[in-house]
């Protein structure tokens, strides 16, 4: 199982327009081929900080399959405004967590 890490710097003054915006675009992630799952969770000690958890079936369902779709382009585009600084992303192999 692969896990996609986004770390997602949001300006604070969006934080709940954030999550709307985050509400409405899901559906695009959600129906990627090797979509396993996903944890959109704000930081605690930085509430201006969110972390997406994306679980894939391989790497190369998010990486070239997902990152290169329109989808992905009109995911990212629904979310842009929102980051105060460039997300960044890296990626984990383990085990399935239930």
């Amino acid at each position: 199982m692969i896990y996609e890490i986004a770390v997602l710097p949001i300006h604070q003054q969006h934080i709940e327009r954030f999550r709307t915006a985050f509400a409405e675009v899901a559906p695009l992630l959600i129906r990627a081929k090797g979509y396993k799952g996903h944890v959109l969770a704000q930081g605690i000690e930085t509430a201006d900080v969110f972390n997406l958890i994306v679980k894939w079936q391989s790497l190369e369902d998010h990486t070239p399959g997902f990152e290169a779709s329109e989808d992905h382009r009109l995911f990212m585009q629904g979310l842009e405004d929102y980051f105060s600084a460039e997300p960044t992303v890296y990626h984990l192999e383990g085990p399935e967590m239930s």
